[in-house]
């Protein structure tokens, strides 16, 4: 079948393109408020949203529709192998959902943010410099892989003629009909927003704890207005 023969399906569903967008979202806020202490809380609870998408995309990947699904696009070495080839000969056949090298990148993030949590986590509570020095390292590759993801999505999308960002928007791809899924499950994704966004408020009406940090990212108006209030009462003293 001819790439001009195939028509918009759909492809993802609502589920699958929330997850995406929201994990591509706390990452960036995570990893753009690492270094800050007055914006900890942010890093922490960003960190925390992203282990609950990880669990989600793990338990939808089972459950989910047909191109969700892990059984659809996980392959082995060998077709990932012919997949990069092919694209080199430009003899790649379209391919609809994931492609093999894509699936890559997909269970690369999913290990690599649960390495990057669970590192954090555990030096929060008091490990050693060694998790520190991980979660850092996990993060910018992290990054790295992120990066190779985005420029392999232009790249296919080049070799298509096919916009896949979009797709991930608007959930159609250019496929055949017995290729498509039949419902969006726009319940879930909207279950799945509001579970985010309760957690989210939750988070900012009593912000998590910095262990390491001292918690002075949360208690920093306390200490100010102590150091204020003492110099007050030295003021007092020297004027007795």
């Amino acid at each position: 079948t001819t790439l001009e023969s195939k028509t918009e399906i759909l492809v993802w569903d609502a589920p699958t393109r929330l997850f995406h967008w929201l994990l591509a979202v706390c990452f960036s806020g995570a990893y753009l408020t690492a270094e800050s202490d007055r914006l900890m809380a942010i890093h922490l609870t960003l960190g925390y949203t992203m282990v609950g998408l990880v669990a989600f995309r793990v338990v939808w990947g089972v459950i989910g529709t047909r191109h969700a699904r892990f059984t659809s696009f996980l392959r082995g070495p060998a077709a990932v192998a012919r997949y990069v080839s092919q694209h080199f000969s430009a003899q790649a056949e379209h391919s609809v959902g994931h492609n093999p090298l894509g699936a890559v990148s997909i269970v690369l993030m999913l290990l690599m943010t649960l390495a990057i949590v669970v590192s954090g986590w555990v030096y929060d509570t008091g490990g050693s410099h060694l998790l520190k020095e991980f979660h850092e390292g996990a993060a910018a590759f992290m990054l790295a892989v992120v990066g190779v993801h985005v420029a392999g999505v232009m790249f296919a999308s080049l070799l298509q003629r096919e916009n896949l960002v979009r797709s991930m928007f608007n959930g159609y791809q250019r496929g055949r009909a017995e290729q498509a899924i039949r419902w969006t499950w726009w319940p879930v994704a909207v279950v799945m927003l509001a579970a985010v966004l309760g957690y989210w408020f939750l988070q900012w009406q009593n912000p998590p704890v910095d262990n390491m940090a001292g918690d002075n990212f949360q208690n920093q108006n306390f200490y100010e207005n102590l150091g204020k209030n003492a110099g007050h009462r030295n003021n007092e003293d020297e004027d007795d």
